[in-house]
């Protein structure tokens, strides 16, 4: 893992005992330093956007007595395809061993309307650098402190429809598999894989990054969370009117098919057997019901899953 210096600006790797650090949370804009940038001469890329941000973010670590900050843009050689496989692959654990996360809204005012209209809340990577760190704060364009993530969690519930008690740091172990990725409905990235990569953290898997895969990287994560689960949610999704013919079967074909599924809840059954895909497509053994409609090589077919919809439903 690589940190950054806040008084140098200068990369030490760490791999065992990792310092105390503060991880930045942001936006990617059009003038990002990388990892070669910031090892070369500053003089050369002072005048950037992103090199002011990575300035202003150590000062405000230093302020607070932190020697080192983790910077996305700076702190990963995205170069190197196994430096960076394993990157993603311990992203949310980096987020989650940090001190604290500073949320940097540079679309926020200050004195602006409210924060919760950034676009932060609208990308796929920031969903688990919300969740996964201790304690999250929020800053403005000019790094005035707007509020923590339990100070403001019930605005930030309101808009990321993430329950209070996560928000507070309770761990996702009571939130079942069709909620979290409910969650992620309707965030971007700009690469499409990333949609599901940036998913991984969240659910505690690990898969290989193969960029150029498309939409297949989310039927890849579903796999994997199958290995690791009998959690019948992640079947709980439905169709969007748009690709409802696209594919047929019983996994989705995007993580936008669970924007419905947010008030989903798993529950414990008797003998609730294991389930898995095979070449032959999804093996599972199931009571014959009439609560959840699956269609799949033109085959229709009703299953009980051990999962439900809190609440009424109107």
């Amino acid at each position: 893992m690589w940190l950054l210096d806040t008084s140098s600006l200068a990369l030490s790797a760490f791999f065992d005992k990792t310092p105390h650090y503060v991880i930045l949370s942001h936006t990617w804009g059009s003038e990002e330093v990388s990892f070669q940038d910031i090892q070369g001469s500053h003089d050369q890329i002072s005048h950037r956007a992103g090199y002011k941000k990575i300035k202003d973010c150590c000062a405000k670590a230093s302020e607070a007595g932190f020697r080192y900050v983790w910077i996305d843009t700076c702190c990963i050689d995205k170069t190197n395809s196994t430096e960076l496989s394993e990157a993603i692959n311990s992203m949310f654990r980096w987020y989650k061993n940090s001190t604290t996360c500073y949320a940097y809204l540079e679309d926020v005012e200050p004195e602006g309307p409210r924060f919760v209209g950034s676009r932060w809340f609208t990308r796929g990577w920031t969903l688990q650098e919300l969740i996964a760190p201790t304690d999250v704060q929020f800053f403005d364009r000019d790094w005035n402190e707007i509020g923590s993530r339990v100070s403001l969690k019930r605005s930030i519930k309101e808009v990321t429809g993430i329950p209070e008690p996560v928000l507070r740091g309770y761990p996702l172990r009571d939130n079942c598999v069709a909620e979290i990725m409910s969650w992620a409905a309707g965030r971007h990235t700009t690469r499409i894989e990333d949609r599901a990569y940036s998913l991984l953290g969240l659910f505690g898997v690990n898969m290989p990054l193969i960029y150029g895969e498309g939409e297949n990287a989310f039927l890849r994560l579903q796999l994997e969370i199958i290995k690791i689960t009998t959690d019948h949610s992640i079947l709980a999704w439905e169709a969007l009117p748009f690709n409802q013919w696209k594919r047929k079967g019983a996994l989705a074909t995007t993580v936008d098919q669970f924007r419905g599924s947010g008030r989903v809840r798993s529950f414990p059954v008797l003998d609730q057997s294991s389930f898995e895909m095979t070449n032959l497509g999804l093996r599972i053994t199931l009571p014959s019901s009439s609560k959840l409609h699956l269609r799949g090589n033109g085959h229709s077919f009703n299953v009980d899953i051990a999962a439900s919809f809190s609440g009424s439903i109107s």
